[in-house]
């Protein structure tokens, strides 16, 4: 795995704005956060997190993300939380792109009243992936002496229907999940699915889309899903609403609902990235 960890820090007094405000893009139907926006000025803190600090790069707001938050959370040695969701509502992903934190998950056993409580830890490393519906019961930290743990945090509010059960938490990584190949690409595209998706208790997917060198998506796709997509490894040209824009490891693109998008990766090595998309709902009438 070669996942990029956001530097943070500060440009040096002499470099040239231009070198990255020429790429940061906010419109009605898209938006770029490239990677040099990440700094230490733009970090946020959350409530019961000790030695850890967030980028947040979406967030519920009137033109832009309306469905998800994400942030990147940096995690210092010893840091973490033993009460880290505030929302009871709020279904959540986690991905680990550096050190190794533990996740400990507490079963309330409510669906058999014989069983008592149970507290699974687990040891995560980059690639691991863990869901979390509603209500769950889970701590994390990071018992390093000398590395910060890093991982993104992807949160919506879960849309509950009458008759569906609420799924599962678990933990999963990406080594456990080999691409689905698009038809006709001969492995030049395809993406590693961590939920069934025809398994629709679950409102959101996350999955890594993978492309090879000269891998492309050919045609301008229009979902009605909302999208956020941070690129893990590689590089490419992102077809976004009408523009062409690069794009790099460390970059962040949020697409509105229909917003036309293609790529072609720019190699040498892979292009990836994480993505959400909200899934298997009626759309909501306002």
């Amino acid at each position: 795995m070669n996942y990029y960890v956001p530097t943070a820090g500060h440009p040096g007094q002499t470099e040239l704005t231009t070198k990255d405000s020429g790429r940061a893009v906010f419109t009605d139907a898209y938006a770029v956060l490239p990677r040099g926006t990440m700094r230490d000025i733009v970090i946020n803190r959350l409530p019961f997190w000790e030695g850890t600090r967030f980028w947040t790069i979406a967030r519920p707001l009137t033109g832009f993300a309306e469905t998800f938050s994400q942030y990147i959370a940096e995690v210092a040695p010893g840091g973490g939380s033993d009460h880290p969701e505030t929302d009871p509502e709020a279904e959540a992903v986690l991905f680990v792109v550096g050190g190794a934190p533990t996740l400990t998950l507490t079963t309330s056993g409510s669906s058999d009243p014989s069983r008592s409580s149970e507290v699974e830890t687990h040891d995560l490393r980059p690639g691991s992936y863990v869901f979390l519906p509603p209500r769950a019961q889970w701590t994390l930290h990071n018992p390093a002496q000398d590395e910060n743990a890093v991982f993104h945090w992807i949160r919506k509010r879960h849309q509950a229907v009458e008759g569906l059960e609420t799924p599962e938490a678990f933990v999963t990584h990406e080594d456990d999940h080999p691409p689905t190949e698009m038809p006709g690409t001969d492995g030049a595209w395809g993406t590693q699915r961590f939920v069934d998706p025809d398994d629709v208790r679950h409102d959101m997917h996350v999955n890594i889309v993978n492309f090879g060198p000269g891998g492309a998506i050919p045609f301008p796709e229009t979902h009605v899903m909302e999208h956020g997509l941070y690129v893990l490894e590689g590089k490419a040209v992102y077809l976004l609403n009408k523009d062409w824009v690069e794009v790099e490891a460390g970059d962040f693109m949020w697409l509105r609902a229909f917003c036309p998008q293609a790529c072609y990766a720019g190699g040498p090595g892979r292009f990836r990235y994480l993505l959400y998309k909200d899934m298997h709902r009626h759309p909501r009438f306002l």
